[in-house]
C-alpha cells in the first residue's frame, strides 16, 4: 500500500510489444489479468470503424487488417519529438504510451477492486534521461504517479531474487523483449541483490526478427513492400510472426496467405514452408548483435563468463532456440527460465512497488542498481599548445552504484571569460559530438580574469529513477546554482501534460465491457486473413456463429460462441 494514500502500488512492465501489470499479494508477486482475461496486453493503439480508441489485442489485430488505423512500437520513440498519426489526430509517444498505461491501470483497479494512483514502471537499462522523463510524463497523462522507475533487467533480478533469496550466486540476466535487449550481471547474497554491470541495445528485439523474416520471405516470393502495399505487408508480417512462434518448438513451419492483394489490384495465394535453419540464417546478423552487450557487461563487471553461476533468460523473444544457443555459447552453460520469460519483469516491478510501500514480507530483500551511462560535460584541453574543444569529460562513470553524487573541478578556458556554457552529455565516447546531449545551462556574471584563473565545481547527483541533478559552485564565492536538466527532446511541460490529460479524457474510448467481444472478433478476422484451406473454412464458420450470437443479444449464447471462437484461434495459431 502507498504510505500516503493507503492504495496499492502496482508494478508495470511497459513493453515495446506487450505490457503487463502486477502486484504483490501475501508476499508473492502475481500478474493481473486484463479486460479479456489475459496477462499480456499488446502495446498497440488503434481506431475502430466508429473512431473509438482501442488498446491491446483488438488494436493489434486491427493493425493487421488496417495498418493505417493502428500504431505500435512507439516505445522506441520515447524521448523524441516524433509524432504518430491516428485518424485525424497526431500523438506524441508519451500520449500513446499513456493510453496503454491507462488501460493497465483500469485492469488493475478492476482486478483489485480499488482505485490505483501510483505505479512503479520499468524501462530498458539503456534508456537515457530523456526516455525516462518521457515515461514519467506518460504516467502523469494516464493519471498515475510514477516516482520510481526501475531498469527491466533489475526488475527481473528482483523477481528471481525474491524466489532465491536464501541462495548465494552470480547470474547474468539476458532480457530480449519485443523491442530492446539488455544484459545485467548481478550477485545475490542473503537477500541482497547487487547489480554489477548493465549493457544493451535499445533497438534490438523480437520485432526486428519479425521484420527480417518478413523481408526474407518477400524476397523469396519476389515481392517488395511497395508492390503488396501496407495491408499486404502487415498480413505477410503477421504470417511470419506465426511461423516464428512455431519454429520455437518445430524444425519447420508452414506459411500460408490466401488472396494476398497486390498493389496492381491482382491477388496471389502464398503457400510455402520455412525451416528453422533458414530462419536462423536470416537472423544471423541480429543474433550477432547480442554478443557485444554481453561482452561489454562482463568487462564492466570484471567477471569471466566461467564465474557466472546461472544464465537467466527474460523476455518473450528468448523463447527462440537460437537465442538460447547464443547464450549457451557465450557462457558455456545452459541458460535457465525459472520464471515465465514474458512475466519476469512485471513480477519484479511489483516487488519494487511492494518495497516502496514498505511491505513487511519483503523486509530482508535489498537491491542496488547502477548508472548505465557515463555522464559528464563538454570541456576543452590543450594538446601541443593547441586548444582542443568538444572533449567529453565524465563526472559520473557508468557502472557507478546509484544513488550517487560525484564532483569534478574545472577552470575557465579563455582570457576575460564572462560566462560558462555548461553542455551536459551522456554516453561513452571521448568526443561530445558522438554522445547524447542532455541539456545545457549558462552561468553568467563571471568576473573577467585570465584563462584558468576562475574555477567551478560541477557536481552530478543521479537518483534511482535515472534523473540527473546538476550543482555548480563558483570556487571562492558563495554562489551556487542547482538545476535538473529540463530542455530535452520530447520533454513535456506541466501545461502540455495537463492538455494531454484533458485531450485523453475527451477521446472516445471503446467501452471496456464490450472489449472481450471486440477482441475475439478482431483477432479471428486477422487470423482469417493469414491462413488457408480447411483451417480457414473452420475459422470462417466459427466467426459466423459468433456474429450470429452477437445478433441474438443472448448473453449465454454470446459467451459460449466467444469461448469456442477463442479456443479455435489459439489452436490455429499453434
Amino acid at each position: 500500500m502507498s504510505a500516503s494514500s493507503g492504495k496499492p502500488i502496482i508494478g508495470i512492465d511497459l513493453g515495446t510489444t506487450f505490457s503487463l501489470v502486477a502486484v504483490v499479494r501475501d508476499g508473492k508477486p502475481q500478474v493481473l489479468p486484463n479486460a479479456v482475461g489475459e496477462k499480456l496486453t499488446p502495446s498497440v493503439v488503434a481506431l475502430d470503424e466508429r473512431n473509438q480508441i482501442l488498446v491491446g489485442e483488438a488494436a493489434r489485430s486491427i493493425g493487421v487488417l488496417a495498418p493505417e488505423r493502428a500504431q505500435a512500437l512507439f516505445k522506441r520513440d520515447m524521448g523524441t519529438n516524433q509524432l504518430r498519426k491516428l485518424g485525424d489526430r497526431t500523438f506524441k509517444p508519451q500520449e500513446l504510451s499513456a493510453l496503454v498505461l491507462r488501460a493497465l491501470k483500469h485492469d488493475a483497479e478492476v482486478a483489485l477492486g480499488t482505485e490505483i494512483d501510483e505505479a512503479v514502471v520499468t524501462v530498458p537499462a539503456y534508456f537515457g534521461d530523456a526516455q525516462r522523463q518521457a515515461t514519467k510524463d506518460a504516467g502523469k497523462i494516464a493519471g498515475l504517479k510514477v516516482e520510481r522507475i526501475i531498469n527491466e533487467p533489475t526488475a527481473a533480478a528482483l523477481a528471481y531474487g525474491l524466489a532465491s533469496r536464501n541462495r548465494e550466486f552470480r547470474a547474468a540476466v539476458l532480457d530480449l523483449g519485443g523491442g530492446t535487449f539488455d544484459v545485467t550481471i548481478l550477485e545475490i547474497i542473503e537477500g541482497v541483490i547487487e547489480i554489477q554491470a548493465s549493457a544493451g541495445d535499445a533497438r534490438l528485439g523480437g520485432a526486428d526478427f519479425d521484420e527480417a523474416l518478413t523481408a526474407h520471405v518477400a524476397a523469396r516470393l519476389d515481392l517488395d513492400q511497395a508492390f503488396i502495399g501496407p495491408v499486404g505487408w502487415a498480413r505477410l508480417r503477421e504470417a511470419c510472426d506465426l511461423a516464428k512462434r512455431r519454429l520455437s518448438f518445430s524444425l519447420s513451419a508452414p506459411l500460408s496467405l490466401a488472396g494476398l492483394v497486390l498493389a496492381n489490384g491482382g491477388q496471389r495465394d502464398v503457400e510455402l514452408e520455412i525451416t528453422r535453419a533458414e530462419a536462423e540464417a536470416t537472423w544471423r546478423g541480429l543474433l550477432e548483435r547480442i554478443r557485444a552487450p554481453v561482452l561489454q557487461a562482463l568487462s564492466d563487471a570484471e567477471v569471466d563468463p566461467s564465474k557466472i553461476d546461472e544464465v537467466l533468460l527474460v523476455g518473450g523473444a528468448t523463447r527462440m532456440p537460437c537465442v538460447a544457443d547464443v547464450a549457451a555459447t557465450l557462457f558455456r552453460k545452459l541458460p535457465l527460465r525459472h520464471l515465465p520469460p514474458d512475466e519476469a519483469v512485471a513480477l519484479g516491478a511489483a516487488v519494487q512497488a511492494a518495497l516502496k510501500s514498505g511491505d513487511s514480507a519483503l523486509d530482508d530483500l535489498v537491491v542496488t542498481d547502477i548508472a548505465p551511462f557515463s555522464m559528464g560535460v563538454e570541456a576543452s584541453t590543450s594538446f601541443n599548445n593547441r586548444l582542443v574543444t568538444g572533449v567529453f569529460s565524465p563526472i559520473l562513470e557508468r557502472g557507478t552504484v546509484i544513488p550517487a553524487s560525484r564532483v569534478e573541478h574545472y577552470t575557465t578556458a579563455h582570457d576575460f571569460q564572462h560566462k560558462i556554457v555548461l553542455n551536459i552529455y551522456q554516453n561513452k565516447h571521448t568526443m561530445c559530438e558522438s554522445n547524447t546531449k542532455l541539456g545545457e545551462y549558462t552561468i553568467d556574471g563571471i568576473a573577467p580574469a585570465p584563462a584558468r584563473s576562475q574555477s567551478i565545481d560541477v557536481r552530478f547527483t543521479y537518483d534511482l529513477n535515472g534523473i540527473l541533478e546538476v550543482e555548480v559552485s563558483m570556487v571562492g564565492t558563495n554562489r551556487k546554482e542547482v538545476f535538473v536538466i529540463e530542455q530535452r527532446p520530447g520533454k513535456m511541460t506541466p501545461e502540455q501534460v495537463g492538455e494531454a490529460r484533458a485531450a485523453m479524457a475527451a477521446l472516445k474510448l471503446h467501452p471496456r465491457d464490450a472489449l472481450p467481444n471486440t477482441t475475439a472478433l478482431a483477432r479471428a478476422d486477422a487470423l482469417h486473413m493469414v491462413i488457408t484451406g480447411p483451417r480457414r473454412a473452420d475459422l470462417a464458420a466459427a466467426i459466423a456463429a459468433f456474429r450470429a450470437a452477437l445478433e441474438s443479444q443472448r448473453r449465454d449464447d454470446i459467451e459460449r460462441a466467444r469461448a469456442g471462437l477463442n479456443h479455435l484461434v489459439e489452436v490455429l495459431r499453434q
